[in-house]
């Protein structure tokens, strides 16, 4: 049986800090601390995060008392695929096959089927910018809503 992976806790909170360091929009770093609380992550784990995103090249780091971390390009040129990815190794959903020595009726049909919808949801993660999403909140902030249909 084929099922789609789900995306991470890790990379839920790691895509949260992200949009935080983007939507404080400042060049000032931002302390751990605020992060965690702005966004409700346990701080112990956000270390962890930002430390794997660092290495990623998505955010860097300041020491001492007005160190943190900043985003190491603007929000439009960083996608929520490549947080994905720096994250749990890949950017779209996956399809696991749970028994790869059994064949059952159906499962040539569900694997194209798996697959377009990893072409779908690949395209979105890896389209969606972190300014289309400050933009978004922006507007539902106001009462709008952004329509991005693809």
């Amino acid at each position: 049986m084929n099922r789609l992976k789900t995306i991470s806790q890790k990379s839920i909170y790691g895509l949260k800090a992200i949009f935080e360091l983007a939507y404080r929009n400042t060049p000032e770093p931002v302390k751990i601390q605020d992060i965690a609380s702005s966004q409700g992550i346990p701080p112990r784990f956000l270390e962890i995060i930002l430390a794997e995103l660092k290495h990623a090249g998505l955010v860097d780091s300041r020491r001492g008392n007005d160190g943190g971390y900043i985003l190491t390009r603007l929000p439009d040129k960083i996608t929520v695929g490549e947080v994905i990815a720096a994250l749990q190794g890949f950017a779209s959903t996956t399809v696991e096959n749970h028994s790869p020595n059994e064949t059952y009726r159906g499962d040539a049909s569900f694997a194209k089927m798996w697959n377009a919808v990893n072409i779908v949801i690949a395209s979105i993660y890896n389209n969606t910018t972190f300014s289309d999403l400050i933009a978004q909140e922006m507007a539902s902030a106001q009462g709008y809503t952004l329509n991005y249909a693809i």
